[in-house]
């Protein structure tokens, strides 16, 4: 079996012109898609945030797919593969374990029982602006981090295709993805969204076909010589395909393995930007097919992942991978320089700049998505449900009929309006004369703006955070998700005591603890590849957070509801049971 010569770390001369060309081609199509959906979107809230709700199963399954498969997927995992091996498909474990938790126990329940957001579905029977607001701050953090490791991904790949490790180059890229994913989520909404996660959900599974194939070619279909050439070129010898290079150094590693794939598994079931996909679909069944649909597409994609970082290792070498990016975020592009043919090679040039526009327009659906969702948790439940949702004040007989003879004077139409509003308890439930707080169109034009204010701060944090790899931030994301999100929405669906008070605890008593234990661990300070490697103030050796983080999130759920000096209301739970169960009265 030939041996791999490590090629250069990016394709030299006037090739850069197609790489950059087929960029532009992904930008105009993603573009072009977003202003054709644009023109066909309303100007409520159901279309800019749930497209409608007229997606089919497949459809929606591809776009579940394309929202999950990130660049944490094409590039962090198989990167981490090329440079650690046996403990980099551990990644890709616990991304795919994590659907059947989605599957099992969220996808039909929360489609049924919420409208827009995570905080719909509490909201149906803990009615209280604080829930909302905890739970909507909850979604825009846990979105932030997700949103750094995409952008962090793009300055990665954008600063090999130009053939420069400057970090000028990758910040502008971060700047240009920020501004984009900006104009896709204000102009086209949700229907916009999902048709470019269609796109680049085939785009991203037909590259991993193809790669995978010519791989395997190229060995003949000789897995097991595939893998020992990966060991021979990892430099690490035979411990390339066995546990622990990463994570069996120490006690400490161990115990940092065990707290990622915790995060992984349970992570899923409380990203903001998948649960707010089964609202595309207009039932519950439909969800669950979609579910069904993106779990095949999920998996088949991780198998070949294992394949491409193997393949990243032979052809190309650890050591080489690890000098084009320190974290192994473009292994995928390098591999596929050599498949086609080799550095200055017309075959290899061209599909390492397919390859990576492909990476370049999973991370514009991806960052599209996540934005949508931030957006929607600030503009629906923090300004339009919590902030600006007044509470009803006790009434006497005379000021009951008052408010009848108000209620009176409101049209039909945006009674009916107001009162599937109240199913989810947002605002429009709780004013004092039973109209809406704030109007669609209010609401629809906060959340455009919030767009542009996420999008900023996205922007600056990417910056500091370049040199991380990609799938690792978003195992942290995983890990805040898991532990202020996914607490709070099992106890809500399946704890027939659960109360505000717990509701609001569970989210906070998860989601501080999370960011703290990350502010003053390894990932920030005091390792030459954390956020400010010139100090060091971290005291928690732990780099993932989510071993302690989300067990306080169930436990600040449980004190808070045993403490609350209210008791859970039964004809609520009751209320959420039957429609989480049937669909009766769904959205």
């Amino acid at each position: 079996m030939r041996t791999a010569t490590p090629p250069p770390v990016a394709p030299a001369g006037d090739h850069h012109d197609l790489a950059v060309v087929l960029f532009a081609v992904i930008v105009l199509v993603t573009l072009g898609i977003t202003f054709w959906a644009g023109r066909r979107r309303g100007g409520g809230a159901d279309d800019f945030y749930a497209g409608g709700r007229d997606f089919t199963p497949l459809q929606n399954g591809f776009a579940l797919s394309g929202d999950y498969l990130s660049a944490a997927s094409f590039l962090g995992v198989a990167g981490l593969i090329a440079l650690f091996g046996y403990d980099g498909v551990l990644y890709s474990i616990g991304f795919l374990v994590a659907w059947l938790v989605v599957l099992m126990l969220v996808a039909e329940l929360v489609r049924n029982a919420g409208r827009y957001t995570l905080a719909d579905v509490l909201a149906l029977r803990l009615r209280r602006r604080k829930v909302r607001a905890a739970a909507g701050g909850a979604s825009v953090v846990v979105t932030l981090f997700y949103l750094v490791a995409q952008m962090v991904g793009a300055g990665s790949l954008v600063a090999l295709l130009l053939g420069t490790n400057s970090a000028e180059a990758r910040t502008w890229t971060i700047v240009a993805v920020g501004g984009l994913m900006i104009v896709y989520v204000t102009v086209g909404g949700m229907r916009a969204t999902t048709w470019i996660q269609i796109v680049k959900a085939f785009l991203l599974v037909a590259g991993s076909v193809l790669l995978t194939v010519l791989l395997l070619v190229r060995f003949h279909g000789d897995v097991a010589e595939l893998m020992r050439q990966a060991a021979q070129h990892s430099g690490a010898g035979q411990r390339y395909l066995e546990p622990g290079l990463k994570y069996g150094k120490s006690f400490t590693s161990r115990l940092d393995f065990f707290s990622l794939g915790l995060a992984l598994v349970l992570g899923t079931a409380g990203l903001p930007h998948i649960l707010s996909r089964f609202y595309t679909v207009p039932t519950a069944r439909a969800a669950r097919r979609s579910t069904m649909w993106a779990i095949g597409l999920v998996g088949g994609f991780y198998l070949m992942a294992i394949a491409l970082g193997l393949g990243a290792t032979a052809l190309v070498g650890s050591a080489e991978v690890r000098h084009a990016n320190a974290a192994g975020n473009t292994a995928v592009p390098l591999l596929a320089l050599v498949l086609g043919g080799g550095n200055g090679s017309t075959g290899g040039v061209v599909l390492f700049a397919v390859i990576s526009a492909i990476a370049f327009a999973t991370i514009l659906a991806v960052v599209a998505g996540l934005t949508l969702a931030s957006s929607a948790a600030f503009a629906h439940d923090i300004w339009a449900g919590a902030w600006r949702g007044r509470p009803r004040r006790r009434r006497g007989a005379r000021g009951e009929r008052r408010a009848r003879g108000r209620r009176a004077l409101v049209p039909a139409s945006r009674r009916a309006r107001g009162g599937a509003d109240a199913a989810t308890g947002t605002a429009a439930e709780r004013t004092e004369d039973g109209a809406p707080a704030t109007t669609e169109r209010q609401e629809v034009l906060v959340a455009r703006i919030a767009a542009v204010g996420i999008g900023a701060v996205a922007i600056v944090l990417s910056l500091f955070a370049q040199q991380l790899n990609v799938a690792f931030l978003v195992g942290l994301a995983f890990a805040v998700a898991a532990s202020a999100n996914l607490p709070v929405l099992l106890y809500s669906l399946f704890w027939r005591r659960f109360t505000p008070r717990g509701a609001v605890w569970s989210v906070y008593g998860g989601l501080l603890p999370a960011v703290l234990l990350v502010v003053f661990s390894p990932v920030v300070s005091g390792t030459k590849v954390a956020l400010f490697p010139g100090v060091d103030f971290h005291w928690f050796p732990l780099e993932n957070p989510g071993l302690v983080s989300i067990p306080l999130g169930f436990l600040a759920g449980w004190i808070g509801t045993l403490t609350s000096p209210e008791p859970a209301d039964p004809d609520r739970y009751a209320e959420l049971e039957v429609r989480a169960l049937t669909g009766a009265g769904a959205a």
